[in-house]
């Protein structure tokens, strides 16, 4: 993939003038050049980058680090993102197995942050915040959607192994929760994120996953009969917001629904009664404690 010095600023964080000063005083990188003589950089360049910006914000001179090898300047990387627990460090080395397509290291920095942050804590405080980077980075074309799609499945299989691993808190008092994202809507990671932070708070999921039909929701719920539901809305277009919510209120008015996701949290919608706006995924937790106090915190 070609990369204009702009989409190295975006994605690494250093201004454009400084990676241009760094190139024509360190030749730290070496911009190629189209047939028509317009300057871009590949793949390689990015990684380079992106490594340089971890060092150099570690209180590596650039002067040093443009006399590291490769293979010196990984090593020098890893050492940083093991010794030191920023959120902001992690993200960044994140951002570099993502790029990198690097499963293995990706995996290092996921245990790690486990072991010193917990399984929730990790995904609230570092793996979200590094979605919304991905979902900034995406939309600008600074990376593909094999990038998107390569780091999203991973993290997909980290919360499926870690609700799989739960052991079943719930009683028959315990309450419902049907979880499910609207027809067309495929963006799943936070809805299996609700699923884990529910069920480890003792209350009972049907979980029904993307793109859910609306007649095949109220077959379900007719059957199931929870006394909350959940959805994330991201991509259903903001003209149908609203009527989609009443819909929902009107439908299912014995129940409390929480619905989360950009196109909800950005509207200025009129919210029935029985409808309430979890803003962030950090806001989750202490909203869960508060469902008439019927889910036991751990």
């Amino acid at each position: 993939m070609n990369y204009s010095i702009k989409d190295l600023e975006q994605l690494s964080g250093i201004k454009a003038h400084t990676l241009r000063i760094w190139e024509q005083r360190y030749e730290v990188l070496k911009p190629k050049r189209t047939d028509t003589n317009i300057r871009y950089y590949d793949d390689d360049d990015l990684k380079l980058v992106l490594n340089i910006a971890l060092l150099n914000e570690h209180g590596y001179k650039i002067s040093k680090i443009a006399d590291m090898s490769w293979d010196d300047m990984r090593r020098e990387v890893l050492n940083v993102t093991e010794k030191h627990q920023s959120n902001s460090e992690q993200i960044q080395a994140l951002t570099i197995s993502m790029i990198d397509l690097d499963e293995e290291r990706f995996e290092k920095i996921m245990s790690t942050n486990f072991l010193h942050q917990g399984f929730e804590n990790t995904m609230i405080s570092i793996v979200f915040p590094f979605l919304q980077r991905i979902g900034v980075l995406w939309q600008t074309g600074a990376i593909t959607p094999a990038h998107e799609h390569f780091i999203s499945n991973l993290i997909r299989q980290k919360i499926i192994v870690a609700i799989d691993g739960l052991v079943a808190k719930y009683t028959a008092s315990s309450p419902k929760f049907m979880l499910f994202l609207p027809e067309g809507e495929l963006h799943e990671i936070g809805l299996l994120f609700t699923n884990y932070l529910i069920r480890v708070r003792g209350g009972r999921v049907v979980y029904l996953g993307q793109s859910l039909p609306f007649s095949d929701l109220c077959e379900t719920y007719r059957i199931y009969r929870p006394s909350y539901l959940f959805s994330i809305i991201t991509t259903t277009p903001a003209a149908e917001i609203q009527s989609y919510v009443d819909n929902l209120s009107k439908n299912f008015f014995e129940s409390t629904i929480i619905l989360s996701g950009f196109q909800v949290i950005t509207q200025d919608l009129d919210l029935p009664e029985n409808v309430l706006i979890a803003y962030n995924i950090a806001d989750l937790p202490l909203l869960l404690s508060k469902l008439e106090n019927r889910i036991n915190v751990v």
